[in-house]
């Protein structure tokens, strides 16, 4: 897992915002945002720095881009 800043996460996701890459993402209560890519790969980045509400932004950028997503409760 890595962890990181809110700005350096949009910075990564950014660029994968494209749902023939992204397969699915998931975000956990604890602020961990799991991506599942189209070629099998995974990677995990827990975002340090801001409110479950950022978070949900983020997540509903996700949705907005046609890519499949969870929230655990």
């Amino acid at each position: 897992m890595e962890a990181c800043t809110f700005v350096d996460f949009l910075a990564v996701l950014e660029p994968w915002l494209d749902r023939d890459y992204i397969r699915k993402g998931y975000l956990t209560k604890d602020g961990t945002f799991r991506l599942y890519f189209t070629d099998g790969g995974e990677r995990v980045y827990h975002v340090d720095d801001c409110s479950e509400a950022r978070l949900t932004e983020v997540f509903d950028r996700l949705v907005a881009a046609g890519i499949s997503v969870e929230k655990s409760v």
